[in-house]
């Protein structure tokens, strides 16, 4: 029997990952889960990046109406939303629907930032072209690090899907505080943060110039949650439970 020759492995191309429904629904592209090892940049902080990651839409809707039940002291319309590590921008669309101000998303890996324009791009055409639907926030994404960023002077919610550990966390709050603690008025300024997977919420519980107003489980929607499990099915490191701890502070400033 003749022997066969030896040939080269098979290798299987990788699959895409399953379509969120909000992609589906939109026509974007902010489904996947990216390791952290998939997205250095050669910046000094690769080393404390998480993985990419889009935020559940049911969860940063119910955020966003807990927040407004804190009684901030502005209404909606006079608040800048920033999303810091703004990935494929999923928080920034939804974000957009809402009586914001103005929304930005700052992303610092370009590639991520590529894809995020062109979902905004998409999101921007698709409602103009739509007579039925609601007018958007404007929203506009900057590829910079989040740490050089200038914070506006309106009243800012700032969002967080855990976007960095602890070390870039300290900095982005110090960075914060230089901007806002000098700033005119008898109050401190107005800022809020909102943090999704809240893993270093230590970081802020400690801070002497941040107030906790919410820790607690956020559910899915079951459209989220089916779309959650699919997305992770082939990851050994991740699971997924339904809902996501989150978190809201306010700026308070120090007490003297």
């Amino acid at each position: 029997m003749p022997t066969r020759s030896r040939k080269t492995p098979l290798v299987m191309p990788t699959p895409h990952p399953p379509l969120h429904p909000f992609d589906q629904i939109h026509g974007v592209e902010t489904s996947g889960l990216i390791a952290a090892g998939n997205l250095t940049t050669g910046h000094p902080n690769d080393a404390h990046v998480t993985a990419y990651y889009g935020v559940a839409p049911s969860i940063l809707r119910t955020l966003i109406e807990l927040w407004r039940k804190t009684k901030p002291p502005h209404p909606i319309s006079r608040y800048t939303f920033i999303d810091i590590g703004a990935g494929k921008g999923r928080a920034m669309l939804v974000a957009s629907e809402l009586p914001f101000h103005q929304v930005i998303g700052i992303e610092l890996n370009p590639t991520l930032a590529d894809t995020a324009q062109l979902n905004l791009e998409h999101w921007r055409n698709s409602h103009a072209a739509d007579a039925t639907a609601q007018p958007l926030a404007p929203i506009r994404l900057l590829e910079q690090d989040a740490l050089t960023f200038d914070f506006p002077r309106a009243p800012t919610v700032v969002f967080l899907f855990h976007p960095f550990e602890a070390p870039v966390l300290k900095l982005l709050l110090r960075r914060i505080e230089t901007q806002f603690a000098n700033r005119p008025g008898a109050s401190p300024p107005a800022l809020d943060l909102l943090y999704v997977n809240s893993e270093c919420r230590t970081v802020l519980d400690r801070h002497p110039a941040f107030t906790r107003l919410f820790l607690g489980p956020v559910a899915m929607s079951p459209e989220d949650h089916v779309a959650d499990l699919a997305a992770i099915a082939q990851q050994k490191d991740y699971g997924s439970t339904g809902d996501e701890e989150c978190a809201i502070y306010r700026y308070t400033g120090r007490s003297k």
